[in-house]
């Protein structure tokens, strides 16, 4: 079941839904225009706010819907983790789109909420509060992704080496942001 679930999520994760938004409208490829990510902030500056969220709720979607299946078949905790890890691995690396994918935050933020509702909030608040001073989601989404692992710790440390992993990847991710942001460069709201 573990392995079934595995490969469903993976497959689930790799829809991408602002490259598929962006097809249906009209728009231009959220990859290649923009800051060059499939994601829901770049479907923002691209597309405007009604594909932006919708983007950003079929993304959180496809992290959580893998974690509850999972919790819903009785795997253990750490099985759904890594199974939405899976789901989030789809996002980055997305088979149907030449594994050219986003940055898996908002694919996280949907995987925590179905594991430990109160790491997911952690996330959410730390990235709001932090978009809100600096206006910048990258740094947002790099500072809240780590700041749920010592929570996890706490209290659900079955979930912590998956998300730990998943931080790793999405700061992996962010690697031009951090250069960016380290120049001076990145872009702003």
């Amino acid at each position: 079941m573990f392995w079934l679930l595995a490969i469903l999520a993976y497959l689930l994760g790799s829809l991408s839904f602002a490259i598929l938004l962006s097809r249906l409208t009209g728009n231009p490829d959220p990859r290649m225009s923009g800051s060059g990510n499939a994601g829901a902030t770049n479907m923002l500056r691209l597309a405007g706010k009604k594909l932006a969220i919708l983007t950003l709720l079929g993304d959180l979607c496809k992290g959580l819907l893998p974690v509850l299946i999972a919790g819903i078949a009785g795997l253990s905790l750490q099985d759904q983790a890594w199974i939405g890890v899976c789901a989030v691995i789809g996002h980055l690396f997305p088979l149907y789109f030449r594994f050219r994918g986003g940055k898996g935050v908002a694919t996280a933020a949907g995987m925590l909420l179905g594991l430990y509702p109160p790491a997911a909030l952690l996330a959410v608040c730390t990235w709001m509060l932090t978009f809100y001073l600096t206006r910048t989601s990258s740094l947002a989404a790099l500072i809240a992704t780590p700041l749920t692992l010592p929570l996890l710790a706490w209290q659900e440390p079955a979930a912590l080496l998956p998300m730990t992993i998943l931080t790793g990847l999405i700061v992996w991710r962010h690697r031009g942001n951090l250069r960016d942001l380290f120049a001076g460069r990145e872009r702003h709201f």
